[in-house]
């Protein structure tokens, strides 16, 4: 923390030394002042640091991605990978390794970086122009490409989006390192970038949203409007291409597969691509809060509640149909060919991070919160170098489906969910607190240790839980002296009988059950506000505040319009949604009841897939005699496992919901 202190300070001088008037009302604490402590996040991050990384700049290397850089420098030689936006595979993993060594100093990495900082460099044109796909030969370049720069941008070059990643790594290795080295390289590039586009410039919508946000965040480290501007000028130029057939529903034909089938502040539905989606609405969640734009502010409220409301899968999938890898028509959330691409998750964490930023309501941290722990985390193996790039909701031994078969890989032709999954563990620290003037937001329950400044004056928090195995939090508040201030401790939704902020799914049965809040050993009679305890007081050195949230195993239900779901319920403990896996339940999950009456008992497992807390019950189990040519029922025991564990441990059935009736038999011939 000490290391990357200074670079933190002048980050903030940047934000207020340039005259920005507006910024998102909730700041979030960085990731550089939070050290983490605990048993379940902390693993993770360490095995990013010491296996996902190594083995993603290994699999760039043995791919070609760093050839391709090489050969650009050399202008000689062919594009050795299939796509032209393999540059970013390179980009996201130097991001995470800088966000990495904010938290695991490592000379020997960070010696790699600068290494391949070099090579970057050393392919980027005079001007800036830093896309190996065409700089290597440029009369031959990638047939997505064009023959001249920009041309096929709104549709197949990815030329924008390899800049956007290019400063998003930019921007993180400057603030864990301090060196410009990187940064001096993303800001050539996005000059050469304002200086083309722009309304009274070229003209076009990028096919693959991120520069937007890559541009905000260099308009956050140099206060140079111009990168603002342009972040602001893409948005709007969505919805004004003429070139689309607004009349034919095909997606990629009407623009809206890029979500440029109308003007941005119209829209009122996530459609199109799912993590090109997530990328734009989080950059208009950006130019919302640093322009005070109330049109975008709406578009994209309105977009988040339908997500929210018809489009998300139960663990916090997005993105059901694996055409276009997009999302569906409303209540379009099919099990057995979910897609749910983890790239998708990833982009709706950031989403969900900046809405909260803007409006300050718990809701956002709630969604955010069934992503992190469900759907994104199953898209990397325990192993650290297996991967998910489809994260699906059921796996049957008599159905087949090419993306669908629950095997991980260590790698992917396009292999954009592991690079992203190196970026994103480790900027989970960032996720943890946010303040507003003399409030502190406690947004997610992770043993650690914290450094904020309240009015001027150091405080330290630390937790210590067990989460999200057990619902006891303790919270040690030390201002260095003492100092009156409100910390706002979030209530979890699915602690007040809300399953998701909408009734899209809900528990099937209420609880009375309320969250208990102690301050020094003495019960606090608490008010909530958008859905955070509010606990005002003059807090002294040492203060200890306790949080007892109620950890049932609750039955989750799906709105009527869910299909696939009617009459089958899914599993929730805490943050953690659960399936059934084949190695833990007679090797076949698809045959199993779990009746109205069923009764669970939690366990926790130090020895199964590296700590797991399992639910245990009798269940019913369908049986067919191929010889006696008939069906029965027995009675057996049940296990349900973390959804984001399954598949470490061989390929096999797995379901999220399940039946609690018999209502029909399907009778399936080979």
């Amino acid at each position: 923390m000490k290391k990357v202190f200074p670079v933190f300070i002048l980050l903030c001088v940047s934000f207020f030394s340039f005259g920005q008037n507006s910024d998102y009302a909730y700041r979030a604490v960085p990731f550089t002042s939070v050290k983490l402590t605990d048993k379940f996040w902390l693993p993770r991050i360490q095995t990013n640091h010491t296996v996902t990384i190594p083995a993603s700049f290994e699999r760039c290397d043995k791919t070609g991605r760093i050839k391709n850089f090489l050969m650009a420098a050399a202008k000689s030689g062919k594009f050795c990978t299939t796509y032209p936006f393999d540059d970013t595979d390179i980009y996201k993993t130097i991001e995470g390794a800088s966000f990495s060594l904010s938290l695991f100093p490592d000379k020997k990495l960070e010696a790699y970086i600068d290494s391949l900082v070099v090579i970057i460099g050393n392919a980027q044109e005079p001007d800036g122009y830093l896309y190996t796909a065409r700089t290597i030969d440029p009369l031959h370049p990638h047939n997505w490409a064009g023959n001249e720069r920009w041309v096929k941008e709104r549709e197949l070059s990815h030329e924008l989006y390899n800049s956007g990643h290019l400063y998003e790594a930019a921007a993180a290795h400057f603030q864990a390192t301090g060196k410009r080295n990187l940064l001096n390289i993303a800001l050539k590039n996005a000059d050469l970038v304002c200086s083309v586009f722009g309304h009274d410039k070229k003209h076009v919508a990028p096919g693959h949203q991120v520069v937007e946000m890559g541009l905000v965040k260099l308009y956050r480290i140099t206060g140079k409007k111009e990168y603002l501007e342009t972040a602001k000028y893409f948005i709007e130029e969505r919805g004004h291409y003429t070139g689309y057939d607004a009349k034919n529903k095909d997606l990629w034909k009407n623009g809206a597969y890029w979500q440029d089938h109308i003007p941005v502040v119209d829209q009122k539905e996530a459609v199109g691509h799912a993590v090109r989606a997530g990328y734009l609405y989080a950059a208009v969640a950006d130019i919302a809060a640093l322009t005070g734009d109330r049109q975008m502010l709406n578009a994209i409220d309105s977009i988040w509640m339908n997500v929210v409301s018809k489009k998300l899968y139960v663990q916090g999938g997005a993105g059901a149909i694996g055409s276009g890898e997009r999302y569906g028509e409303d209540y379009e959330l099919p099990n057995a060919t979910a897609y749910n691409e983890t790239c998708a998750a990833i982009s709706n964490v950031y989403w969900n991070q900046r809405m909260f930023q803007l409006h300050g309501e718990s809701k956002y941290i709630d969604v955010l919160e069934k992503i992190l722990y469900n759907c994104l985390i199953s898209g990397v193996g325990l192993d650290g170098k297996s991967f998910f790039y489809t994260n699906a909701m059921q796996i049957r031994n008599s159905y087949k489906h090419k993306d669908m078969e629950g095997e991980r890989s260590g790698w992917f032709e396009c292999s954009c969910c592991p690079t992203n999954i190196c970026r994103l563990l480790p900027s989970v620290p960032g996720y943890i607190y946010a303040q507003r003037e003399d409030k502190v937001f406690v947004n997610l329950f992770v043993n650690s240790d914290a450094l904020l400044t309240i009015a001027g004056k150091p405080v330290t928090i630390s937790q210590q839980n067990n989460y999200p195995w057990d619902g006891d939090l303790k919270f040690t508040v030390s201002p260095k002296s003492s100092l009156a201030f409100s910390l706002m401790m979030r209530i979890p939704g699915w602690t007040q009988n809300a399953a998701i902020p909408s009734d899209l799914y809900s528990f099937q049965s209420t609880s009375d059950k309320r969250t208990i809040i102690t301050i020094n050993g003495s019960p606090v009679d608490y008010k909530v506000e958008n859905g955070y305890a509010v606990l005002s007081r003059t807090w002294k050195k040492g203060d200890v505040l306790e949080v007892k949230l109620p950890m049932e195993v609750r039955r989750v239900i799906a709105h009527e319009k869910l299909g696939d779901d009617i009459g089958k319920v899914a599993l929730q403990r805490g943050p953690i949604m659960y399936c059934a896996e084949w190695p833990d339940n007679n090797g076949k999950v698809s045959n199993i009841i779990l009746p109205g009456n069923t009764s669970f008992t939690a366990e926790y497992k130090a020895d199964m897939l590296n700590g797991v807390q399992v639910l245990k019950a009798e269940a019913i189990a369908v049986i067919t005699d191929e010889k006696e040519n008939k069906v029965t029922t027995v009675k057996r025991p049940f296990v349900a496992i973390p959804y984001y564990s399954w598949a470490n441990r061989g390929r096999g059935e797995m379901t999220v919901w399940f039946p609690e009736k018999i209502k029909d038999i399907e009778i399936l011939t080979h």
